[in-house]
């Protein structure tokens, strides 16, 4: 991305241009040599030198051996906090697709290879206490997110992703071989959203959608008991929750232009 830009009404522009430092490195992987980084940051190199050396004195970028430069371990406590904040941004539009479906609904975020809870409503005429809380941490191949949100991804990167994390059984439905798990990406994607069918928690049945275009990975899900959760109410809660996503994105990337 370039950051050679005017800045904005009011903006400063050394501040802006930091930002899009820090923008630009994790686009080519959090590790970047300066000369690369002046290249796709559209500025001259002392200007990026004079900007990355105090972004490093600040703890946000590092300089690696190979004189490249990181990300910095600063950046981790911001980017925690930041992501349990999802949760409360998200809330509003959780609770839109609550009372209008009456099952629970539950965001969840790809956390290196897991599947964290980030955020969550229950329905209060049929609420029900199943496995999903905020905080809590699965592996994704037996959830609704997390095969939403791994339909996205290079299937070379997945099998990597299973490889590391194995596909042990929750229920004698869950999938466990990579393949099989495959396919059912695939069917995941031509059918536009993710199921679960009793794959983490017996008797009940999970229906996901990822978030897109969104600055982590993340999905939006309404699950709830089998009998309730019928293939009619599957086919009618698929359109509200890619609203609901294509919201929680816009909201996420509001503040960038």
């Amino acid at each position: 991305m370039s950051v050679q830009t005017a800045p904005r009404s009011g903006g400063v522009q050394s501040l802006e241009r930091a930002f899009g430092i820090l923008e630009t490195m994790a686009d080519a992987g959090g590790v970047i040599s300066l000369s690369q980084l002046a290249t796709d940051a559209n500025l001259p190199l002392p200007t990026i030198h004079r900007l990355v050396r105090t972004l490093v004195d600040l703890g946000y970028v590092r300089q690696e051996a190979s004189r490249q430069y990181s990300l910095g371990p600063r950046l981790i406590r911001l980017g925690e906090t930041t992501s349990r904040m999802f949760g409360r941004w998200a809330r509003p539009h959780l609770e839109r697709l609550a009372d209008e479906l009456g099952e629970s609904v539950n965001l969840a975020m790809l956390d290196g290879a897991q599947v964290v809870y980030v955020g969550q409503v229950m329905a209060s005429q049929n609420s029900m206490r199943m496995f999903t809380e905020v905080g809590r941490r699965v592996l994704p191949h037996s959830t609704g997110v997390g095969k939403a949100i791994l339909a996205d991804m290079d299937p070379a990167e997945v099998r990597a992703l299973l490889a590391r994390t194995g596909m042990p059984a929750r229920t004698e439905h869950t999938i466990t071989s990579a393949d099989d798990f495959l396919a059912e990406l695939a069917a995941t994607r031509e059918r536009g959203y993710a199921l679960d069918e009793g794959e983490h928690e017996v008797g009940v049945r999970c229906v996901a959608v990822a978030v897109p275009d969104a600055v982590q990975r993340l999905a939006l899900s309404v699950s709830g008991p089998l009998p309730r959760m019928t293939d009619v109410v599957v086919a009618r809660a698929a359109g509200p929750l890619h609203q609901a996503a294509a919201a929680i994105s816009a909201e996420m990337r509001g503040g960038r232009r």
